[in-house]
């Protein structure tokens, strides 16, 4: 289908082009949406006579996209999804989600205004552009973690926060450690000769009094002596 565009499109052509397009795009988005009108004689020769005036209400638009990107530009929008340990996430974020992201922390963007070249399946930080206008483009970050509290430690850190390999080898020697604390402690050398000494001094005594049993002193023998 031959459209006329009635704006700048990216990928498409200026204010002004006439262009062939699938009749689905046409009929669903461009012509419901204003972007163009169907080529035909009389809706060229109204082109050309509104044309002055589509350029201003053009500008006007691109100004109120610029303010409003000085306001957009570089936020996080948190999306809280389930995923397993290693981040990888039950399930995707695409474009709908982050329009509806955006649209609870108050800033209305339509899903077509998102650039998305595949859905997000990954916990972490990942930069979205988004178009406020033809001419005007702004980044944001998708922030998606497993809470709200997470997400806020993603922002903080500029880190996705995923249990790695080496974190679970931590794990293990922290309770490695906590395991070999509750354990009674080795004996020292020290320790050993000390318990010697003792075992000793205990046999000695032990054969002192043995002998005195066999051998008892008589007092009155030694008196009488």
């Amino acid at each position: 289908m031959e459209v006329i565009l009635l704006e700048r499109i990216e990928k498409l052509g200026q204010m002004g082009d006439v262009v062939n397009v699938r009749s689905g795009y046409a009929r669903n988005y461009l012509l419901p949406k204003k972007k163009a009108v169907t080529k035909t004689d009389g809706n060229m020769a109204y082109f050309e006579s509104q044309r002055t005036q589509l350029e201003a209400a053009n500008l006007e638009n691109k100004s109120e996209a610029e303010k409003l990107s000085e306001k957009i530009e570089g936020i996080f929008i948190a999306m809280v999804r389930q995923a397993g340990d290693a981040g990888q996430l039950y399930g995707s974020v695409n474009a709908r989600d982050i329009a509806a992201g955006a649209a609870e922390v108050g800033f209305n963007i339509e899903r077509r205004q998102i650039t998305l070249e595949r859905p997000i399946k990954t916990l972490g930080l990942h930069p979205v552009t988004v178009s406020l206008h033809p001419e005007v483009q702004v980044t944001v970050t998708a922030n998606v973690a497993r809470s709200a509290e997470e997400a806020e430690t993603q922002e903080r850190t500029g880190e996705a926060v995923i249990k790695t390999d080496e974190d679970d080898a931590d794990e293990r020697d922290l309770l490695a450690e906590a395991l070999s604390d509750d354990e009674p402690a080795e004996d020292t050398d020290a320790d050993v000769d000390a318990d010697a000494e003792i075992d000793a001094e205990v046999t000695a005594e032990a054969e002192t009094d043995a002998d005195d049993e066999q051998n008892p002193v008589d007092e009155g023998d030694d008196a009488e002596a």
